[in-house]
């Protein structure tokens, strides 16, 4: 009997990588071959996700968060979207592409605030189980780019802030690092998507990636 279960699709990258525009591209073109298709966001997707992705992301006058608490709170919004979403879809057959998952937490929590990564790592396995993705696009641009890309659109985007985008240069080299390793030590599942590029040729070359995982 052929395997029913669904794909499950990751997206990393740098802040203005250009993932949720390549996410929805690819959203599009799945469900134009007939997928059944998801598309979530860490962290996020559920009730309690998005609740801490406020908590988390927003920045809010007296309110400081811990290393340590950032990286019980991400893994406790993933925990939830694992079991209440992912999970569930998966069985169903649908694809499933997510704008962040594991990974990010390595690299911002473990590479970026500085965390032990075997206790990130431990952390995380706690939350995600067996939930791994079948394959993971890390769009790569260099921090400068990145850096133009978000002054960008923090003048395009209004008054809305964002915790992790404005952290210091040195945090955004620590996960330019991070990104790499991970790309060393996973390169079975983690492709490098050079995102410089024009979208469509960003979307060409993600394409070429998926449909060869859903084969």
């Amino acid at each position: 009997m052929a395997d029913s279960r669904g794909k499950f699709v990751s997206f990393e990258g740098n802040e203005g990588c250009g993932k949720s525009t390549q996410i929805a591209l690819l959203t599009d073109r799945l469900r134009t071959t007939g997928r059944d298709v998801i598309a979530l966001r860490e962290p996020g997707g559920t009730g309690l996700g998005e609740a801490l992705r406020d908590i988390l992301k927003t920045p809010k006058e007296g309110v400081e968060i811990d290393p340590v608490s950032e990286l019980l709170l991400m893994n406790a919004s993933r925990a939830q979207l694992v079991r209440q979403v992912i999970e569930p879809e998966l069985a169903r057959g649908s694809i499933v592409l997510v704008d962040r998952f594991f990974d990010s937490t390595v690299v911002y929590q473990g590479y970026g605030r500085g965390l032990d990564l075997a206790l990130v790592r431990k952390t995380i396995e706690v939350a995600v189980g067996v939930t791994i993705p079948d394959l993971t696009l890390l769009l790569k641009v260099p921090l400068h780019v990145s850096e133009s890309r978000r002054a960008s659109r923090a003048q395009t985007s209004g008054p809305e802030r964002d915790r992790f985008e404005e952290a210091e240069r040195a945090f955004f080299e620590r996960i330019e690092r991070g990104y790499d390793a991970i790309a060393d030590e996973s390169s079975g599942r983690v492709k490098v998507i050079d995102a410089t590029r024009d979208i469509d040729a960003v979307h060409r070359a993600i394409w070429s990636e998926v449909s060869g995982c859903l084969q």
